[in-house]
């Protein structure tokens, strides 16, 4: 039997999407996390390459948590022959089905506006995946306790741990040659308004922690009284407030901030809509999931009371064509596709809009364009003026930033073998590289993608 341990990294390395990392031991292969690549066009493409691994030998995937940069791929790998089961908590399996079947809707009807329209250079212009793919995936789901260790195959033992970040998100310990290996996934805020405080791991042989902020402090201002602020302003202007919005968590964030400012009668009279059948949907996993969250489930109730959520389609060309002021909330967060993209070719142009960024925007993402100023964005094949204002809230993000990294990591009582920086962009990941050197003298790396990592009980390896 081969007793060392490999590690592939298939994604999520020097980027923050696409996450992707194959443990080879005990001669099985599993795959933590099955992410999509998004942003840049080099990312996009990837999507399309085959693994370099048979995927056919792969024995199980491992989700941290449901966000499309970690199972967006999933539908792929079903159709390539992937015949092992997918293992996450109840709310990560519940909401990834909800995302997968919105993503592969959203590249169904794109792939058909393009044709019809002829602004792709493929033709025709294909989905990435469809819905049948998405189907071959859900089969494959096996629902797994917080908490508690799960004996995957013989020698190999697993456990999800509460990480905070959005419902069902967790981080994954795997046990096995003699090894202990610690996968952070995303790593939520210690003080969130929804969720609870991540767990922190207190043993770590390889550990692999994300840097999303990983050179960022969030700052520590009232983020109510700042979107109070630009909500004045607009109702002021007689504007629309669209905020591009991730359809998990940070939704119903911005729909809690909402809510708590109307009840103390702070809000002008304006309507606010959350257009996103993906975010109505994730609404009824959050009643359906009392333990995850802070909220009550009178909270819940009256929290969507507040706020009118769009059933149809037809009824967002009706709110488009309403000319008072509004307050929009739709998908999706980094203005990739979703609602967000139809109002926007109707309101980018006015003045008196504001766009409000509520998430990290990944580099080659429109929502990155606008954050950086950009004076025209493409959507649907023809390029819109930029005239509206473009604000960014960072205090609403659900990573942790480097303080709160650091501290997630400080309860390991072991010193690991090798950490790597994984999840990030360039100065972040290496600005956290250095701070976890300089605080626990841990050796630490960003892996380059598609490398190899073997580690034996006495040294590892590196294959590029």
């Amino acid at each position: 039997m081969d007793n060392n341990i490999r590690i592939h990294f298939l994604g999520g390395a020097g980027t923050v999407t696409g996450s992707k990392y194959l443990v080879e031991v005990l001669n099985r292969k599993i795959l933590v996390d099955c992410g999509m690549f998004q942003g840049l066009k080099a990312l996009r493409r990837m999507n399309w390459d085959y693994l370099p691994v048979d995927v056919a030998t792969i024995d199980a995937v491992l989700l941290t948590h449901a966000h499309l940069d970690h199972t967006g791929y999933l539908p792929r790998l079903a159709r390539q022959e992937f015949r092992g089961k997918i293992y996450g908590t109840a709310p990560t399996l519940e909401i990834a089905e909800i995302i997968l079947r919105d993503s592969a809707k959203i590249q169904e009807e794109e792939a058909a506006r393009a044709n019809r329209k002829g602004y792709s250079r493929h033709k025709p212009a294909k989905p990435l995946y469809n819905l049948k793919d998405v189907d071959l995936a859900l089969i494959r789901f096996e629902e797994v306790a917080i908490g508690k260790w799960l004996p995957l195959f013989e020698g190999i033992k697993v456990r999800f741990q509460y990480a905070g970040h959005i419902l069902g998100g967790s981080f994954i310990e795997i046990d096995a040659g003699g090894k202990h290996l610690v996968f952070s996934g995303d790593v939520g805020r210690e003080e969130d308004y929804l969720l609870y405080a991540p767990q922190r791991p207190e043993r770590a042989d390889i550990l692999f922690i994300e840097s999303t902020y990983g050179g960022r402090l969030h700052p520590h201002g009232d983020i109510g009284e700042e979107l109070l602020r630009i909500i004045r302003e607009t109702y002021q202007e007689g504007g629309t407030l669209i905020i591009p919005s991730f359809a998990v968590e940070r939704a119903q964030t911005v729909m809690y901030l909402l809510w708590q400012l109307r009840k103390k009668g702070l809000m002008p009279e304006m309507p606010v809509y959350m257009d996103s059948p993906m975010g109505a949907n994730v609404l009824k996993v959050l009643h359906r999931s009392a333990s995850w969250h802070k909220l009550t489930e009178e909270d819940c109730t009256k929290m969507c009371e507040a706020i009118h959520t769009v059933s149809d389609f037809r009824e967002t060309w009706n709110i488009i064509d309403n000319p008072n002021p509004k307050i929009v909330i739709a998908g999706s967060g980094m203005v990739t596709g979703g609602r967000v993209l139809t109002y926007l070719t109707k309101y980018l142009e006015r003045p008196e809009t504001r766009v409000l960024l509520v998430g990290y925007q990944a580099v080659g993402t429109r929502g990155r364009q606008l954050q950086e100023g950009v004076q025209e964005i493409k959507i649907y094949g023809r390029f819109y003026p930029v005239k509206a204002k473009v604000v960014t809230v960072h205090g609403l993000s659900g990573h942790a930033d480097q303080r709160e990294l650091l501290n997630w990591a400080s309860r390991i009582k072991n010193t690991p073998e090798k950490v790597f920086i994984v999840h990030g962009e360039g100065q972040g990941s290496d600005m956290l590289r250095v701070k976890i050197q300089d605080e626990y003298g841990w050796d630490s790396i960003i892996p380059e993608m598609y490398s190899i990592h073997e580690f034996t009980m006495k040294k590892e390896r590196v294959k590029n």
